[in-house]
């Protein structure tokens, strides 16, 4: 720092000041990083719970018409076909990472069925995920 007639100069004064805008840019950056992460996150399980929906409604409808087949099948039958055909695609591209497909059969006189879809999520919190769907099947 110098004074020259009255006047104070300061040296690298506005390398400081970029130097801390460049430290809170960075941070907001990372913190930008960190949202789009848990974004597409939160978008790829939203996915896997709609697709578990499909395979859920394919399964009702499967129930469906097996209740109105000439030989219908058994459930288990109608799980392991469930299972089959959702388990990979026709290009082998797993559906959803361990897929099981489990149809619990109504206590007898009732008609409540319900149908659970159970996948592997590991990718974000290291547990299993599972879909849930109760109906209805009348004879």
């Amino acid at each position: 720092m110098s004074i020259t007639a009255g006047v104070v100069k300061q040296g690298g004064f506005s390398l400081l000041e970029v130097l801390i805008a460049m430290l809170i840019l960075a941070f907001g950056a990372l913190g930008l990083a960190g949202l789009q992460m848990k974004t597409l996150q939160s978008s790829h399980s939203a996915y896997q719970r709609g697709l578990a929906n499909i395979i859920a409604a394919d399964t009702v409808e499967r129930l469906w018409a097996n209740a109105a087949a000439a030989a219908p099948l058994n459930v288990l039958q109608i799980q392991a076909q469930v299972q089959q055909r959702w388990q990979q695609t026709n290009n082998n591209n797993v559906t959803l990472p361990g897929l099981v497909t489990t149809i619990v059969e109504p206590a007898a006189g009732d008609t409540l069925y319900t149908v659970q879809i159970t996948w592997d999520e590991t990718r974000f919190d290291d547990e299993n995920t599972s879909f849930s769907y109760s109906f209805r099947l009348y004879p």
